[in-house]
């Protein structure tokens, strides 16, 4: 009796060691990449002549943060604060109206975003009229991003 039982031990340990491998590998084999990131850059002018201007980043998830050239970010939805710095002769706007906007992103692994201001040229803007831009992304493209492991996760 003692040997049967024994025979039925080892053998509900290999399956449940075969199980933990059959789970282990589905995971080694997922396509998620749990270090990707996509990143987000506001340094690049784009070509005035499509009306897009540069933003300066004033918050992030409605934190105030420093702003900077580029934001690299997990996967995911953000909300982004942004001031625009149109620089065009036709745009007669107060100081006061030039006030900061927000809009949201969500940005994907592996991918840059230059965000912008949109300058709406098909009006003449005067006073304290906030229509005359919208942030937003003006070019897209694939970018390596991988966050980097900190000494202790290696």
């Amino acid at each position: 009796m003692k040997e049967g039982l024994f025979s039925f031990t080892r053998l509900r340990i290999s399956a449940a060691l075969i199980g933990a491998s059959a789970l282990l590998s589905g995971c080694a084999a997922s396509p998620e990449d749990p270090l990707g990131c996509g990143t987000v850059s506001g340094y690049l002018q784009p070509d005035a002549s499509t009306h897009w201007y540069r933003v300066v980043v004033t918050h992030l998830n409605g934190q105030a943060v420093v702003s900077k050239p580029n934001y690299q970010l997990a996967p995911g939805e953000y909300e982004f604060t942004v001031a625009e710095l149109i620089d065009d002769p036709s745009l007669s706007v107060t100081l006061a109206a030039r006030t900061p906007k927000v809009f949201k992103l969500n940005v994907e692994s592996h991918q840059r975003y230059h965000i912008g201001a949109l300058f709406h040229t098909d009006k003449r803007y005067m006073g304290k009229d906030t229509g005359y831009w919208e942030p937003g992304v003006w070019q897209q493209e694939e970018h390596e991003c991988q966050f980097e492991l900190s000494p202790e996760t290696k």
